[in-house]
């Protein structure tokens, strides 16, 4: 997409730090992190949300998270590597890997709630019906 910032980035019309890169995928560092070394991985060619996302790309894209994970995580001297696929902010879908350390304060990095009394019951019947059918 045209307007899309990381197809921009991607095309090398933005700049970015990467950190990896091979003919499916590019992962760059977040320039707002959750954490020093927050990276994205994302894949070359546009996908908005992840449903669309073809399957083989999509497994391809986690299992190379997976192999990232405990190189990121040694050279950035942590506990564990998070990793997330979250919000819209930019229309292409990606997955956020994100060095944590034990203590860091932030267990929550987004915003929670909690269900008022009654809803949570109603939600899993809501959902679950969807599911089977």
């Amino acid at each position: 997409m045209a307007d899309c910032v990381f197809c921009k980035i991607i095309k090398g019309e933005l700049p970015s730090y990467k950190i990896y890169e091979d003919e499916k995928v590019l992962v760059f560092l977040d320039i707002n992190p959750v954490a020093d070394g927050h990276v994205l991985l994302i894949p070359k060619e546009h996908y908005q949300i992840m449903p669309d996302v073809p399957d083989d790309l999509l497994a391809y894209a986690f299992l190379k998270a997976k192999e990232l994970m405990p190189k990121i995580k040694s050279a950035m001297q942590v506990n564990y590597i998070s990793i997330s696929v979250v919000g819209m902010d930019v229309p292409h879908f990606h997955i956020h890997i994100i060095p944590r350390k034990f203590n860091d304060g932030l267990a929550n990095f987004w915003p929670t709630k909690k269900y008022q009394e009654g809803e949570v019951e109603k939600i899993a019947k809501l959902i679950t019906n969807n599911i089977k059918t």
